[in-house]
């Protein structure tokens, strides 16, 4: 049995394959390569490489079916945006989310529609946390 290496953040190459299973749901290698473009063109071997690294870091489990491997999601995506958006937060922003929003608000060209919907849900966030007890 390999012993599981575990890591926090998936490579480029790995998230493309974890967004195409958790598209899926579950699948093998075959089911992952034929979601990707085209012009990916990556060789079968390749692509169970990839989802052999993904097990070993435990993003994904396997078990066998027949002679295939099918591969299920471990960690779910928002989960996974979640610990994505903390690191940048911390790395990037200087642990300070406000400064994260406030680059996004200010460099992403949004639309007047876009910005409507970040402060729906920023009121929405709001109105949740005036419930909390705690406060």
């Amino acid at each position: 049995m390999r012993k599981k290496k575990p890591a926090h953040l998936l490579t480029d190459v790995e998230l493309e394959f974890m967004t195409e299973l958790w598209a899926l749901g579950e699948g093998g290698v075959r089911d992952v390569l034929d979601r990707l473009p085209p012009e990916r063109n990556l060789a079968y071997t390749s692509g169970a490489t990839i989802l052999r690294i993904l097990d070993d870091k435990g993003f994904v489990s396997s078990r066998k079916e027949g002679k295939t491997l099918i591969y299920t999601p471990v960690l779910e995506k928002d989960a996974y945006q979640t610990r994505s958006l903390q690191n940048l937060s911390r790395t990037l922003f200087d642990d300070t989310p406000a400064s994260l929003v406030a680059r996004l608000v200010d460099d992403a060209g949004l639309s007047a529609s876009d910005l409507e919907d970040i402060r729906a849900l920023v009121e929405r966030r709001l109105q949740d946390d005036g419930d909390d007890p705690r406060d």
